[in-house]
């Protein structure tokens, strides 16, 4: 199965963070591939929306190529993370690392403790540029081609 890990850091080595999460998932059991994106850099969003006062983010897509069940993929993703400083204070704090399952597969779950589809990927320029960039065919489930959702996001699909 193949998942979309949504990768961002706004605090610290950005780069080199990304870099040394990437090489963990790399290393993580039942992992047979992980490609990732160029990373880009986006405003950090805030509960009151974009801030360009806050540190800006860095931020990267991969698809990982795994055997690991969706809830044991998370769960993996959130030890990476805490391997890294992440501390969950404030929702949509500034962070050292975030690891976001975007989707795995066709899977659809609405169970608080794995969202997949991610329930914000489609307004989320910063997940679709990078994911675009490493499949050009990128569907998210129950929204569509993301290369469409793109489009819309950005005012053209009106």
């Amino acid at each position: 199965m193949t998942a979309v890990v949504a990768l961002g850091a706004n605090l610290g080595d950005r780069a080199a963070t990304l870099e040394a999460a990437l090489a963990e998932l790399r290393r993580l059991p039942l992992v047979d591939e992980v490609a990732a994106s160029t990373p880009i850099e986006s405003v950090a969003v805030t509960l009151d929306g974009p801030d360009d006062t806050e540190p800006a983010y860095l931020n990267a897509v991969a698809l990982v190529r795994t055997r690991l069940a969706p809830s044991v993929l998370l769960g993996m993703l959130h030890a990476i993370e805490a391997r890294h400083g992440r501390e969950r204070r404030e929702r949509w704090g500034a962070r050292t690392l975030d690891l976001d399952l975007i989707a795995y597969g066709d899977v659809v779950s609405e169970d608080e403790r794995l969202l997949v589809p991610h329930p914000r990927a489609h307004e989320r320029d910063f997940v679709l540029v990078p994911w675009l960039e490493i499949d050009p065919d990128a569907v998210l489930p129950g929204r569509g081609r993301v290369a469409d959702l793109l489009t819309a996001l950005r005012g053209g699909g009106r």
